[in-house]
Protein backbone atom coordinates (compact mmCIF):
# COMPACT_ATOMS: atom_id res chain seq x y z
CA UNK A 1 0.00 0.00 0.00
CA UNK A 2 1.48 3.34 -1.09
CA UNK A 3 1.11 6.04 1.58
CA UNK A 4 3.43 8.58 -0.05
CA UNK A 5 0.63 11.04 -0.86
CA UNK A 6 -1.24 10.76 2.43
CA UNK A 7 -1.62 13.92 4.53
CA UNK A 8 -2.40 13.06 8.13
CA UNK A 9 -5.27 14.72 9.97
CA UNK A 10 -3.30 14.82 13.26
CA UNK A 11 0.38 14.91 14.00
CA UNK A 12 0.98 12.21 16.61
CA UNK A 13 1.96 13.12 20.14
CA UNK A 14 5.01 11.19 21.36
CA UNK A 15 7.86 11.47 23.83
CA UNK A 16 6.84 9.26 26.75
CA UNK A 17 7.95 5.79 27.82
CA UNK A 18 4.85 4.69 29.70
CA UNK A 19 2.06 2.47 28.41
CA UNK A 20 -1.20 1.37 29.97
CA UNK A 21 -1.92 -2.19 28.84
CA UNK A 22 -5.64 -2.84 28.47
CA UNK A 23 -7.33 -6.12 29.28
CA UNK A 24 -8.31 -8.08 26.17
CA UNK A 25 -11.46 -10.15 25.64
CA UNK A 26 -12.98 -12.02 22.71
CA UNK A 27 -15.69 -9.93 21.09
CA UNK A 28 -19.17 -11.42 21.37
CA UNK A 29 -22.65 -10.00 21.60
CA UNK A 30 -22.40 -10.49 25.36
CA UNK A 31 -18.98 -8.88 25.87
CA UNK A 32 -19.90 -6.01 23.51
CA UNK A 33 -23.09 -5.10 25.38
CA UNK A 34 -23.19 -1.32 25.67
CA UNK A 35 -20.43 -0.87 23.09
CA UNK A 36 -22.02 -2.35 19.96
CA UNK A 37 -22.50 -5.69 18.26
CA UNK A 38 -20.94 -8.14 15.85
CA UNK A 39 -22.14 -7.96 12.26
CA UNK A 40 -22.34 -10.97 9.93
CA UNK A 41 -23.89 -9.23 6.90
CA UNK A 42 -23.09 -5.55 6.41
CA UNK A 43 -25.29 -4.99 3.34
CA UNK A 44 -28.41 -3.87 5.14
CA UNK A 45 -27.08 -3.20 8.61
CA UNK A 46 -28.54 0.12 9.85
CA UNK A 47 -26.43 2.96 11.22
CA UNK A 48 -27.84 4.94 14.14
CA UNK A 49 -28.01 8.69 13.48
CA UNK A 50 -28.34 11.05 16.46
CA UNK A 51 -30.70 14.02 16.16
CA UNK A 52 -29.03 17.43 16.40
CA UNK A 53 -29.29 18.54 20.06
CA UNK A 54 -31.63 21.36 21.04
CA UNK A 55 -29.89 24.48 22.35
CA UNK A 56 -32.57 25.43 24.89
CA UNK A 57 -36.01 24.39 26.06
CA UNK A 58 -37.52 24.35 22.57
CA UNK A 59 -37.44 20.96 20.87
CA UNK A 60 -35.89 20.27 17.49
CA UNK A 61 -38.74 19.76 15.04
CA UNK A 62 -39.67 16.22 14.09
CA UNK A 63 -38.08 14.90 10.91
CA UNK A 64 -35.25 17.43 11.14
CA UNK A 65 -31.75 17.37 12.58
CA UNK A 66 -31.00 13.79 11.58
CA UNK A 67 -31.11 14.01 7.79
CA UNK A 68 -27.38 14.04 7.09
CA UNK A 69 -27.56 10.35 6.36
CA UNK A 70 -24.59 8.01 6.18
CA UNK A 71 -21.42 7.74 4.17
CA UNK A 72 -19.39 4.67 3.35
CA UNK A 73 -16.11 3.71 1.74
CA UNK A 74 -13.06 1.52 2.16
CA UNK A 75 -11.00 2.04 5.32
CA UNK A 76 -7.43 1.00 4.44
CA UNK A 77 -4.94 -0.05 7.11
CA UNK A 78 -1.29 -0.96 6.69
CA UNK A 79 1.73 -1.64 8.83
CA UNK A 80 4.96 -0.13 7.55
CA UNK A 81 7.51 -1.86 9.71
CA UNK A 82 6.41 -1.03 13.27
CA UNK A 83 4.11 1.90 12.40
CA UNK A 84 0.39 1.61 11.70
CA UNK A 85 -1.14 3.88 9.05
CA UNK A 86 -4.72 4.14 7.81
CA UNK A 87 -6.91 6.02 5.36
CA UNK A 88 -10.69 6.32 5.68
CA UNK A 89 -11.98 6.90 2.17
CA UNK A 90 -15.52 7.40 3.48
CA UNK A 91 -14.48 10.77 4.93
CA UNK A 92 -11.21 11.40 3.09
CA UNK A 93 -8.92 11.39 6.15
CA UNK A 94 -5.52 9.74 6.68
CA UNK A 95 -3.96 8.81 10.00
CA UNK A 96 -0.85 7.63 11.77
CA UNK A 97 -2.56 5.51 14.40
CA UNK A 98 0.24 3.95 16.43
CA UNK A 99 3.28 1.72 16.72
CA UNK A 100 4.23 -1.77 17.85
CA UNK A 101 7.38 -0.37 19.49
CA UNK A 102 8.25 2.95 21.11
CA UNK A 103 7.89 5.42 18.22
CA UNK A 104 11.47 6.65 18.58
CA UNK A 105 12.65 3.06 18.03
CA UNK A 106 10.05 1.95 15.50
CA UNK A 107 11.67 0.09 12.62
CA UNK A 108 10.83 1.14 9.08
CA UNK A 109 10.95 -2.46 7.84
CA UNK A 110 9.05 -5.50 9.06
CA UNK A 111 11.04 -7.18 11.82
CA UNK A 112 9.86 -10.69 10.94
CA UNK A 113 8.51 -11.40 14.44
CA UNK A 114 4.89 -11.24 15.60
CA UNK A 115 3.71 -7.92 16.95
CA UNK A 116 2.76 -8.12 20.62
CA UNK A 117 0.89 -4.85 21.08
CA UNK A 118 -0.12 -1.61 19.44
CA UNK A 119 0.80 1.63 21.20
CA UNK A 120 -2.04 4.05 20.46
CA UNK A 121 -1.72 7.76 21.16
CA UNK A 122 -5.29 8.89 20.47
CA UNK A 123 -8.91 7.68 20.60
CA UNK A 124 -12.23 9.29 19.68
CA UNK A 125 -16.00 8.92 19.55
CA UNK A 126 -18.68 10.15 17.18
CA UNK A 127 -21.65 11.95 18.79
CA UNK A 128 -23.57 12.16 15.49
CA UNK A 129 -23.88 8.45 14.68
CA UNK A 130 -22.68 4.88 14.89
CA UNK A 131 -19.89 3.28 12.87
CA UNK A 132 -19.49 -0.09 11.16
CA UNK A 133 -16.15 -1.78 10.41
CA UNK A 134 -16.38 -4.91 8.26
CA UNK A 135 -13.19 -6.72 7.09
CA UNK A 136 -13.49 -7.21 3.33
CA UNK A 137 -11.12 -10.19 3.33
CA UNK A 138 -12.35 -11.75 6.55
CA UNK A 139 -9.30 -10.84 8.62
CA UNK A 140 -9.14 -10.79 12.40
CA UNK A 141 -8.40 -7.55 14.21
CA UNK A 142 -8.34 -5.93 17.65
CA UNK A 143 -9.75 -2.61 18.80
CA UNK A 144 -9.72 -0.86 22.20
CA UNK A 145 -13.10 0.51 23.32
CA UNK A 146 -14.52 2.46 26.25
CA UNK A 147 -18.10 3.23 27.19
CA UNK A 148 -19.50 6.75 26.67
CA UNK A 149 -18.49 9.60 28.95
CA UNK A 150 -16.07 12.49 28.55
CA UNK A 151 -14.24 11.68 31.80
CA UNK A 152 -12.53 8.79 30.05
CA UNK A 153 -9.17 7.43 31.23
CA UNK A 154 -6.85 4.72 29.87
CA UNK A 155 -8.08 2.40 32.64
CA UNK A 156 -11.60 2.46 31.18
CA UNK A 157 -10.55 0.87 27.89
CA UNK A 158 -10.88 -2.80 27.01
CA UNK A 159 -9.41 -4.32 23.86
CA UNK A 160 -11.71 -6.61 21.90
CA UNK A 161 -10.39 -9.46 19.78
CA UNK A 162 -12.63 -9.70 16.69
CA UNK A 163 -12.48 -13.01 14.89
CA UNK A 164 -12.18 -12.98 11.12
CA UNK A 165 -15.36 -13.16 9.11
CA UNK A 166 -17.44 -10.82 11.25
CA UNK A 167 -17.57 -7.05 11.42
CA UNK A 168 -18.01 -4.70 14.37
CA UNK A 169 -20.68 -2.05 14.83
CA UNK A 170 -20.20 0.66 17.47
CA UNK A 171 -22.99 2.75 18.95
CA UNK A 172 -22.76 6.55 18.90
CA UNK A 173 -20.56 8.05 21.64
CA UNK A 174 -18.53 4.85 22.18
CA UNK A 175 -14.82 5.59 22.50
CA UNK A 176 -12.61 3.66 20.06
CA UNK A 177 -8.91 3.61 19.46
CA UNK A 178 -7.46 2.42 16.21
CA UNK A 179 -8.75 -0.72 14.58
CA UNK A 180 -5.56 -2.78 14.60
CA UNK A 181 -5.17 -5.45 11.89
CA UNK A 182 -3.08 -8.50 12.69
CA UNK A 183 -1.95 -8.78 9.06
CA UNK A 184 0.36 -6.36 7.27
CA UNK A 185 -2.57 -4.83 5.39
CA UNK A 186 -6.34 -4.92 5.73
CA UNK A 187 -9.34 -3.26 4.15
CA UNK A 188 -12.65 -2.66 5.89
CA UNK A 189 -16.00 -1.48 4.68
CA UNK A 190 -16.61 1.66 6.75
CA UNK A 191 -20.14 3.03 7.17
CA UNK A 192 -20.86 5.93 9.51
CA UNK A 193 -22.74 9.19 9.97
CA UNK A 194 -22.02 11.67 7.19
CA UNK A 195 -21.67 14.59 9.63
CA UNK A 196 -18.58 12.84 11.10
CA UNK A 197 -18.30 14.83 14.34
CA UNK A 198 -15.29 13.59 16.30
CA UNK A 199 -14.41 14.07 19.99
CA UNK A 200 -10.90 12.94 20.91
CA UNK A 201 -8.61 12.08 23.79
CA UNK A 202 -4.82 12.39 23.53
CA UNK A 203 -3.38 9.81 25.92
CA UNK A 204 0.16 11.17 25.80
CA UNK A 205 -0.83 14.79 26.53
CA UNK A 206 -3.53 14.02 29.08
CA UNK A 207 -2.16 10.98 30.89
CA UNK A 208 1.55 10.75 30.01
CA UNK A 209 1.20 7.29 28.44
CA UNK A 210 0.21 5.35 25.36
CA UNK A 211 -2.76 3.00 25.31
CA UNK A 212 -1.33 -0.47 24.69
CA UNK A 213 -3.72 -2.82 22.89
CA UNK A 214 -2.58 -6.49 23.10
CA UNK A 215 -2.41 -8.30 19.76
CA UNK A 216 -2.55 -11.86 21.07
CA UNK A 217 -5.78 -13.82 21.23
CA UNK A 218 -6.94 -14.15 24.85
CA UNK A 219 -7.35 -17.59 26.34
CA UNK A 220 -10.91 -18.88 26.50
CA UNK A 221 -12.15 -19.28 30.08
CA UNK A 222 -12.41 -22.88 31.18
CA UNK A 223 -15.97 -24.20 31.65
Amino acid sequence: MDIAGWKFVHEPTTGVRQAHVTPIVVASDTSLRGYGTLVEDPKSFPIEIVRWPAQGWRRVDENTGDQGGVTEGVFEFCWKGETLYARNNAVGDSYLFGWSNWPEQAAAETAGRPRERALIWRANYHPDGGQLFFPLKGQSFVVPLALPGDDVTPEKFVTFWCEGGAGLYLHPNVWHGAVVPLDEEAEFLDRQGRVHARVSVDFVKEFGCYLAAPMRRPSEPRP
